[in-house]
């Protein structure tokens, strides 16, 4: 019964990353400078899970773990704006400035997926704590 609560809690662990990394990614939708106030446009990250070897259940089930965070490598989203300090100034793209190429669509799509399997664990920690209550019941 224990491994069951481990399992749901790597779950719940996953999902926080995951809904961490998409609210990062909304939050610097429209950052073209990075974290040493360079002009670069922010590149999105993105969760990667993977089975945890060390978390099993006696039936074959098994938890979850962050494996890594990737970082987007695209090509970033231009917009002409001539007049904006930080336009390109030469080049191609010259009077074009580089925004993050961040899908708001998809990181809500990710962040309600993300929101529903979280919810589905708790879900699973109710059951498989009620369950345990029910058999103190029994036995006592």
């Amino acid at each position: 019964m224990i491994s069951s609560l481990d399992i749901s809690t790597s779950g719940l662990v996953a999902q926080r990353a995951r809904l961490n990394a998409i609210s990062s990614n909304i939050a610097n939708m429209s950052s073209v400078r990075d974290e040493n106030g360079e002009v670069k446009p922010y590149q999105a990250r993105h969760v990667v899970l993977q089975t945890d070897e060390l978390q099993v259940s006696t039936q074959g089930a098994a938890g979850v773990r962050v494996a890594s965070v990737e970082t987007e490598n695209v090509e970033p989203r231009y917009r002409y704006q001539p007049g904006h300090p930080l336009a390109i100034t030469e080049g191609k793209w010259k009077g074009y400035v580089a925004y993050p190429n961040v899908n708001m669509t998809q990181e809500f799509v990710d962040a309600l997926e993300a929101t529903r399997a979280y919810e589905a664990n708790i879900g699973a920690i109710e059951v498989t704590k009620s369950m345990a209550q029910q058999t103190l019941r029994i036995l006592a």
